[in-house]
Order: C-alpha cells, then sequence, then structure tokens
C-alpha cells in the first residue's frame, strides 16, 4: 500500500507523479471515503471486462517501438491510398495506409513486444454493474471486429455497395470522445469548449487552412446535438472507423461525384446525415435485433475474458456493503455472460465451494434502459429465471435476494438497498450514460472505468521528453517577453518558436495513435477528459484495482492548482497599493462583528463538510 499512501501529498508536476503510479492505481478527481460507501454497482459491458490489446494495436498506439530497420510484412484491404511512413514513426517501410492495416506481423525483432492487457471492470459502495462492457471482459479487437463486420452486412443488405465488404475493422484508426459533423461529414476532436484539435475527412486530416474553409472560427456548437454527435463509449469505436471507411470509399470511387455536404450519383444524392443516420440505425440493429449478441455467446472464449480476481472482489465487497447490478441486456444474455465469468472450480478463494453468480449480488436488474433509467425508468416487473419471461404485474414487495428484476429506475435502487445517493458509487465504463447521468441526477460517487488508461500511462511515462520539451518551450517563450511592456515596439520573431511547439506537440499525438490521446492534444485537455474530470469520482484502468486498498481508504483528490498558484511561488510578491488596492483588503472580518463561536461553528462545518 506503500505506493498509494501520499498520493495527494505529491507536487503538482504531472510527470513527476506519473513515475510513481502503476497499472494498480486508481485515480482520484474528488475525494472520497470508502468507509461511507454502503453500496456498491456495476455496469456489465466493457467494466467488468478485460480487453486484450493485440500487436497490430500495440503498433499503431507506439510507432516508436519499432526500429526504423525492422521489416513489417503487411496486408492491407481497408479503402484507403498509398501513404509514405514518416522516418520519425520507426516505420520507414511504404504501406498503403498508416490507418488501414488489417493484418501485421513483426519479424527480425531484436526485442520482445508483449501483448498489452487491459483489465476493465467496475465496482464499489453499493456495486452496481452494467452489464456489457463493466463485468464482462469483450477481447479487443475481437469483439469491436465482429461488430463492425454485422454493420457493414447490415449496411449493405440495405442497399449499400457490395465493396464494402472488403472492410476490415482497423483498432490504430478510432479513439473515443471524437465528434461526427453530420452536415460535413468530418470526425472531430475538440477540447471542452469546442475548440477544434483535430479535424478528419475519412481519412485525410485537415490542416489548418483546409479546416477553416468549414469552421472559419475553428469552433463548434457541441450543444447543437442535431448536427454534432459524440462517439463516447467504446461500443461507437467500430461506428467511428466504418464513419471513416465510407466517406474515405465514396469520396475515392469514380461512381461518385464529391459534394460539400454529401456525394451525387447521377440524380441521386446522399447527405452525410443520412449515410450517419443509415450507420446509427444499422448499429442498433446489429446490437437489438441482430445476431451480435448471438455470435458473441456461440464462442464466449473468443471474445469475452474471464478474470479470476472478480469473485474475490465481489466477495469482499459483499462483507461491507451491498452489491448490485444494472445491466441494460436481456436476463437470457447477462445470465449466460455472467455464468461464464465465474464458471471457476471454487469460490471467491481456491478450496471454497462454487457459488452461481447470483449469490454475489444483493440486487440484479435487467433491461434497465439507461440513461432513461436514472430519471424516470420504467415499470419494475419480476423475471422468471427458467423461462427467462417477465412476470405479469408491477412488482411492488421488499427486496428479496436471488429474485431478478427488470426495468426500474434509480430511485428504485434506493428504495429497495435503503440507501442515499452518496451511499453509493456506481461503476460504469459509459461516460454519458453510467457516469453523468448517474452523477447529475441522483448524486451517486462515480467509478469510470477507462481502459485505454494503461497505454496512455506508458506513453506518458515513456514519452516524457517530449513533454519536458513543451514545457521548455513554453518558459523560453515567455523569457522573450519578459522585460517588455505596453510601451515596447519591440516584436520577438516567435515563429521558429511556434513551428517547434506544432512539431513537438505533433509527435506526442502520433504516440498514442492516428487521432492522438484519448486524454489531450499538446497542452490542451480533449471533452472527453473534461468530461473525465467533471463527473467521474474515481478512474482506473479496472475496477479491480480496488483489490489492492483497503475498504477504510481515504481517496484524497490532489489539489488542483488555478494558473496563478502554479506559476507563483509561496514567496512574499510586492504589491503596488496605489496600483491595485482590493490586493491588501482586509478579509478578515472584526471581532466585535464576528464573534468566536461563530468562527468557530463555521470552522467546523467546513472540516464536516471536507470530510464528506
Amino acid at each position: 500500500m506503500g505506493i498509494f499512501a501520499d498520493f495527494y501529498l505529491w507536487k503538482p508536476d504531472i510527470l513527476r507523479v506519473a513515475e510513481c503510479v502503476c497499472s494498480k492505481t486508481v485515480f482520484v478527481n474528488r475525494s472520497l471515503a470508502m468507509e461511507k460507501i454502503k453500496c456498491f454497482g456495476f455496469d456489465m459491458d466493457y467494466t467488468l471486462a478485460v480487453t486484450e490489446k493485440q500487436l497490430l494495436y500495440l503498433l499503431q498506439r507506439k510507432w516508436q517501438h519499432f526500429p526504423r530497420t525492422q521489416v513489417i510484412p503487411c496486408k492491407v484491404t481497408a479503402p484507403c491510398q498509398a501513404v509514405q511512413a514518416k522516418r520519425e514513426s520507426g516505420l520507414s517501410s511504404e504501406l498503403s495506409s498508416l490507418t488501414a492495416l488489417s493484418k501485421l506481423r513483426v519479424v527480425n525483432t531484436q526485442e520482445g513486444y508483449k501483448i498489452v492487457t487491459v483489465c476493465v471492470l467496475a465496482a464499489k459502495i453499493k456495486f452496481l454493474y452494467p452489464t456489457v462492457y463493466i463485468y464482462s471482459v469483450y477481447k479487443s479487437p475481437e469483439y469491436e471486429s465482429l461488430g463492425f463486420d454485422l454493420t457493414v452486412e447490415r449496411l449493405v443488405s440495405i442497399g449499400y455497395p457490395h465493396e464494402l465488404l472488403n472492410f476490415v475493422y482497423d483498432p490504430a484508426f478510432p479513439t473515443r470522445g471524437l465528434v461526427f459533423d453530420t452536415h460535413y461529414g468530418n470526425l472531430l476532436k475538440v477540447d471542452a469548449y469546442g475548440n477544434l484539435l483535430v479535424c478528419a475527412h475519412g481519412f485525410n486530416f485537415l490542416r489548418g487552412p483546409e479546416t477553416r474553409e468549414q469552421y472559419p472560427n475553428k469552433f463548434i456548437q457541441r450543444d447543437d446535438t442535431d448536427r454534432f454527435y459524440i462517439l463516447n463509449t467504446l461500443f461507437n469505436l467500430p461506428e467511428t472507423y466504418l464513419l471513416a471507411c465510407l466517406v474515405d470509399f465514396f469520396t475515392n470511387c469514380d461512381r461518385y461525384t464529391s459534394c460539400e455536404t454529401g456525394f451525387k450519383d447521377g440524380d441521386l444524392f446522399m447527405s452525410f446525415r443520412s449515410m450517419f443516420q443509415d450507420v446509427r440505425d444499422a448499429v442498433d440493429w446489429v446490437h437489438y435485433k441482430g445476431s451480435l449478441k448471438e455470435k458473441t455467446l456461440e464462442n464466449l472464449e473468443k471474445y469475452v475474458v474471464k478474470d479470476g480476481k472478480l469473485p474475490l472482489l465481489l466477495s469482499r465487497m459483499n462483507e461491507v456493503g451491498k452489491v448490485f447490478l444494472v445491466t441494460n441486456s436481456d436476463y437470457k444474455y447477462t445470465d449466460k455472460i455472467m455464468t461464464y465469468l465465474f464458471d471457476f472450480p471454487h469460490g471467491p478463494k481456491p478450496g471454497s465451494a462454487h457459488r452461481p453468480w447470483q449469490s454475489y449480488f444483493d440486487l440484479i436488474l435487467v433491461d434497465a434502459r439507461k440513461p432513461l433509467f436514472f430519471g424516470e425508468g420504467t415499470v419494475l416487473r419480476q423475471v422468471d429465471t427458467v423461462t427467462g419471461k417477465l412476470k405479469i404485474g408491477t412488482y411492488t414487495g421488499p427486496l428479496q435476494h436471488g429474485i431478478v428484476y427488470s426495468g426500474g429506475s434509480s430511485d428504485t435502487v434506493c428504495d429497495l438497498l435503503g440507501a442515499k445517493g452518496k451511499d453509493i458509487l456506481y461503476i460504469g465504463d459509459h461516460i454519458f450514460g453510467d457516469i453523468l447521468k448517474s452523477k447529475k441526477r441522483q448524486g451517486w460517487r462515480t467509478f469510470l472505468v477507462i481502459p485505454e488508461l494503461a497505454q496512455e500511462l506508458h506513453v506518458w511515462t515513456d514519452k516524457s521528453a517530449l513533454f519536458e520539451e513543451l514545457q521548455s518551450l513554453d518558459i523560453f517563450l515567455a523569457e522573450l517577453y519578459k522585460h517588455l511592456d505596453s510601451s515596447s515596439n519591440e516584436r520577438p520573431d516567435i515563429s521558429s518558436i511556434q513551428r517547434r511547439i506544432k512539431k513537438v506537440t505533433h509527435d506526442m499525438d502520433m504516440c498514442y495513435g492516428m487521432m492522438g490521446s484519448l486524454f489531450r492534444s499538446g497542452s490542451r485537455q480533449t471533452l472527453f477528459a473534461s468530461q473525465v474530470m467533471r463527473y467521474a469520482d474515481l478512474y482506473a484502468a479496472s475496477f479491480i484495482n480496488l483489490l489492492y486498498y483497503p475498504f477504510s481508504y481515504l481517496f484524497r483528490a490532489a489539489h488542483v492548482l488555478m494558473p496563478h498558484e502554479s506559476t507563483v511561488e509561496h514567496t512574499h510578491v510586492d504589491i503596488n497599493e496605489k496600483e491595485s488596492p482590493m490586493a491588501t483588503r482586509n478579509r478578515t472580518s472584526h471581532p466585535k462583528t464576528n464573534p468566536s463561536h461563530i468562527r468557530s461553528e463555521r470552522a467546523c462545518c467546513a472540516r464536516g463538510l471536507q470530510a464528506s
């Protein structure tokens, strides 16, 4: 536990902090006392799931790990134009596309490359589990590739060109948190305020002048949800890549003429908006009416990963609180997935008797229909676990262990478990459907599972020299203006510094992948990062990380410094009272107007609030 003991005392030097953490760390945005958690809630899909990243993912995310002379034979089938790999990326071969490699193998390696393994899970307080990506561990990119192929087949079945069947899913290109512009057909990476960081049309990354033709201010109205769609979830990854494939295909196909807002084929016009809606409908069809779940269940070993530590963690949680599962999946699918995840010859510990998965939960809710679940919800019904069908009528009785419920709402959870909002720690992978809604509407404490975090941390530490150079460039830039004020006519030449900042920022982004980091672009945080900081109390690559903390642990948030605090040292600052008279105003109330008993009471209240 020593590695975590003084986490909140570390200096706000992110490079130094990164060196001290490991894959078992839980990161803290807001302080949370584990001993006050009474219920632990889980999502299932991609939260209780462990994702295995293949060598392809490693290559795509970390070009620099391959020697420049490395021979990399590859087969390319995705519809992308040929590009020359940059030498600084570590690849000297000409590849048909750096964003559409379908099969790769490394030969003549001088050092071993290990497959990156990411554990995705969720748990805590009253443990609530969403089913699909939380408990279930879907193997990546196999599971995403399956969803991609089925969606393409659906599009072809409704009239799209058969050439689409040649598309092969490439996990290197998409990242979560991108925004699709249904007007221009662009994939956008934006910051918290809607400022553009990256703009791609298909697989063509637009430069500044090209971007300004469509976005003169390099800014979008993110609240315009009719035009801009945020691809925030792990389920959106195949969809993100498919949108890029379609735009690229229609742009380069001789049968179609490109227009500003779509494509023409003779007298037929297809807008990017209608193409996007077709993809959305196809994705929904695959998930709710298609064969995605059926094919997953046919080959669980291929698509789902089991973690032997899962029963142990849940049993320990059950000793200190109540544990519940909330999933949008139906009972039959949930039962088969969960049965597989808990299919061990022993119980929580070797030597203990095997237990059915239902015994680990005090409350099980299927067909939850999140995010509606966190608002008005739906009718609470009881599931017949033999037939999988719903019993008629609304369930109005008390909580019964072993019964599976359908529907309900977050208020139902609180009522059945006898808990208030902040008694519950909810663990999920969906930033909107799990974390944002449960936080804003119910005030639940939240734990976000971010499988990509392991890779992000690795690059953050492995490429620390780039981050340090960026900081040095900022300091050097400030030095050029140090002795100038408004009376100066001198204009320092900063063009070379600006070019270097852009180059370093680009190199940093390429270390993560074609779309850069999930959390930042240079010194600017992405929309996804801002949502994580705002709505997730805790976050980690896997909820299994909670195994390494006692349930009495106080997750203490690090001090977040504002610019005036992080750039000014704790030394005396000379203040000109004539220029800034308010700077020396005494904010301490006079004893006569603020008696000691009031001051003491206020101090006690402050301590109580901080402790909670």
